[in-house]
């Protein structure tokens, strides 16, 4: 059993011809409500490779909520930790999308409510875990509580510190493994710049995606490229969720890490070749052959 704790958010897109000014009013191309959210994301990649999950989270008592809950029962995930907040919006991120760029605001709402009394309700789900999967789009003091919960009953964690934001250094003594990209890795590094000690450890800790680089892992003082396939990008949205969901259902099934990392660097590689996040994480047939 995979367990991911994390945000659940309705990602609002606007494709536009035109960015306005302040004050402006433009028409825009068109419109949709995709699933996101960077929890929910790698809980449905984990699921679509075949994998057993639960998800813990909240949403709104709006109809964005209901259709994320159904979107979770669709893909096979559990939701009995996935709650209406009453009298809360669930999550969204507006997205301006202009010339292949965008501009994004994101409302935690009912994320913010998946506080640390609530991840100790949820403290014998989480025991019943293989791993949990966890990333920082929730409030930083339950992720802690998350931690400290798996650490004292010997659960194996996955820790996305993404988006970036500095951790404590007893995380990452609770950690399996820390799945930063490049830029994430480097500031982490900087934040332990001389305490050789904690720098030690978080080499030991890290693995480290490099896009269509692959992923980097360190066997003691050795480093270890782990190439990836090489594919034509259409989209990379999601591909590092992708990469962290597949990676935890590679564990899951008792692969090494460096086989771990080869199988979920594919995942990702095939996300990248269609549009979406969600849309474009593969199922398990097309990592086969």
């Amino acid at each position: 059993m995979i367990t991911v704790l994390g945000s659940i958010n309705m990602d609002l897109v606007t494709v536009t011809k035109k960015d306005p000014s302040l004050g402006e009013t433009v028409m825009g191309e068109r419109f949709s409500t995709v699933p996101g959210g960077k929890g929910a994301n790698q809980a449905i990649a984990a699921a679509k490779l075949g994998a057993d999950v639960q998800m813990i989270g909240r949403v709104g008592t709006d109809l964005f909520g209901e259709e994320y809950i159904q979107h979770f029962h669709k893909q096979g995930i559990s939701t009995a930790n996935v709650e209406p907040v009453t009298d809360e919006k669930t999550g969204i991120a507006a997205i301006t999308v202009y010339e292949g760029d965008n501009k994004i605001i994101v409302v935690p709402g009912a994320n913010h409510h998946l506080t640390p009394d609530v991840v100790m309700a949820h403290k014998d789900d989480i025991l019943q875990s293989d791993w949990l999967l966890l990333q920082l789009e929730i409030p930083l003091e339950s992720v802690g509580k998350a931690l400290e919960i798996a650490h004292e009953g010997g659960v194996k964690v996955i820790l996305n510190p993404a988006p970036f934001t500095g951790i404590p250094k007893e995380w990452i003594g609770m950690t399996t493994y820390i799945t930063p990209n490049e830029y994430e890795a480097s500031e982490l590094m900087k934040l332990y710049e001389g305490d050789e000690e904690t720098s030690v450890l978080l080499r030991e800790k890290l693995v480290m995606t490099k896009g269509p680089e692959g992923v980097v892992i360190f066997e003691g003082d050795q480093e270890v490229n782990i190439p990836t396939m090489k594919v034509e990008a259409v989209d990379t949205t999601g591909a590092g969720d992708t990469f962290n969901g597949a990676l935890a259902v590679g564990l899951t099934e008792g692969k090494t890490l460096k086989e771990a990392c080869e199988f979920a660097a594919k995942a990702a590689a095939v996300s990248v070749t269609k549009f979406g996040a969600q849309a474009g994480m593969p199922e398990r047939r097309e990592l086969e052959g």
